[in-house]
């Protein structure tokens, strides 16, 4: 027995060093198994295995890799392990090194939706969600501090981060459209605002009106040879015209024809079908049993629809996300509670994996097993693909200027959703001077020291149980 169980340990390290689909599939489950954290705690794991332990990928190709996870929406060690298992096996193994990455947590997920109401109703559970809730609210806040201390470097980025935090926390406009927007606000002002800007600067000196007019002059004589040139060649435009309002006209009245012809035929098949009793009866009962199924199937569209669309705007991290959850799962269709709703963001916390596990919790809740796996893909599929899109040709889509202008004014947008994110968790989740003191001590111990956030959540959880047996 041990000669075979020793023999199996070392088959499977074999597999996992290998840069085979099994292999790839073994070695991100055991990271999505013992990633706990999230961000660049679960980034430094996939680094050390990649590119330390298993050397499928130099440092050069990991930092490539890496860079285009953040430009693109999702989560960054989502994104980075698509973009590895496209490297090494193509899309079979952006697949399995995906599938593998998310599975332990979304399994763990979904043991923690059916155990939550049977939590509830253990006592001083309260407490200990409390705490969690507290040290969530200061992750949020940590992580938007140190996106910001990177981006928000113009004035304008400062403006475009307020503005978005206004929007979403207190206007109640989604995500969706503030992140659409700010990215057009970056286009403009990045690829023609500011370099027109500069060109204005540098025309109000004496030579720079004199190079001003000149090019005017020019410009008026290429419209003046334009508009010569297209005279002379233009004629005979009215004939073409009326050839083709004839034809159209033609065609128009052949359709109608057709289109008649077809509405008599059905008008006879029709009076010449009369249901019996017994099929009318037939078709109600097929109808009324199948109401349940198309019911489900409805309530799995719309779970799909949401965090699909969720999926393809989370830029900047999971934390971007939970307004716009809570906006959709709480205030427009009331699947959760606002209290339910941030025991589920702390959950997806102190588990490991992407904090977008969350969106499992939320689908079971609402539909089950099917909706857990329908949610956890949706959320998850826009950002692979556009993955292996941009993977494909990475070189050609970090040089294009349009993409990174707007990249440029998504990022102080994220900033900006973030704190409402905070805003949005704390109003929900801390009720006490307790749960506010818990969270300014979880925002000094995650700036000065920098350790594993599992651990502050967890702790905070524990620290606030216990005070609150040892108090009342």
């Amino acid at each position: 027995m041990r000669t075979r169980v020793r023999y199996g340990r070392r088959r499977v390290e074999r597999i996992s060093r290998d840069a085979t689909l099994g292999g790839l599939f073994l070695s991100f489950f055991k990271i999505g198994t013992v990633g706990f954290g999230g961000g660049l705690a679960v980034i430094s794991q996939i680094r050390a295995l990649v590119v330390q332990q298993r050397h499928w990928l130099t440092d050069q190709e990991f930092t490539e890799g890496f860079a285009l996870a953040q430009s693109l929406p999702g989560t960054n060690a989502g994104n980075t392990a698509t973009y590895i298992g496209l490297k090494l096996r193509g899309w079979r193994g952006a697949c399995v090194s995906m599938a593998g990455f998310i599975l332990p947590s979304m399994l763990m997920m979904i043991a923690l939706a059916i155990l939550y109401r049977r939590l509830r109703f253990l006592p001083d559970t309260d407490r200990l969600f409390h705490g969690l809730n507290a040290a969530v609210v200061a992750l949020i806040l940590v992580t938007a501090w140190r996106i910001g201390r990177n981006t928000l470097i113009k004035k304008w980025q400062w403006i475009l981060g307020v503005l978005s935090c206004l929007a979403v926390a207190f206007f109640n406009a989604t995500v969706i459209e503030v992140v659409f927007a700010a990215g057009i606000v970056g286009i403009f002002i990045d690829s023609f605002a500011e370099k027109q800007w500069q060109r204005w600067r540098a025309a109000r000196t004496p030579a720079g009106r004199r190079r001003e007019r000149i090019a005017l002059r020019m410009i008026a004589r290429r419209r003046e040879r334009r508009a010569g040139s297209q005279k002379q060649e233009f004629y005979g435009g009215y004939l073409t015209r009326a050839i083709a309002e004839e034809r159209v006209r033609r065609a128009a009245e052949a359709v109608a024809g057709k289109v008649k012809a077809e509405e008599s035929v059905e008008k006879e098949e029709g009076d010449g079908f009369h249901k019996t009793p017994e099929t009318k009866l037939r078709s109600i009962g097929v109808l009324g049993l199948s109401l349940p199924v198309f019911a489900k199937l409805g309530l799995l569209f719309t779970l799909s629809t949401i965090f699909l669309r969720m999926g393809a705007v989370t830029f900047g991290g999971g934390f971007v996300m939970i307004p716009l959850i809570e906006s959709e799962v709480v205030n427009s269709h009331q699947w959760l509670t606002h209290q339910e709703f941030a025991d589920a963001t702390a959950l997806g916390q102190i588990t490991p994996g992407p904090v977008l596990i969350t969106a499992t919790f939320i689908g079971y809740r609402v539909a089950g097993t099917f909706g857990a796996l329908v949610a956890t893909i949706s959320i998850f599929l826009p950002a692979f693909l556009m993955t292996i899109a941009a993977g494909a040709s990475l070189r050609r889509f970090r040089t294009n200027e349009i993409v990174q202008s707007f990249l440029r004014g998504v990022a102080p947008a994220v900033v900006g959703l973030l704190v409402a994110a905070a805003l949005s968790i704390g109003r929900a989740g801390i009720h006490s001077w307790i749960g506010m003191s818990i969270t300014v001590a979880a925002l000094f111990v995650l700036i000065r020291f920098r350790p594993n956030a599992f651990w502050v959540i967890l702790g905070a959880g524990v620290i606030r149980l216990l005070f609150g047996l040892i108090v009342g």
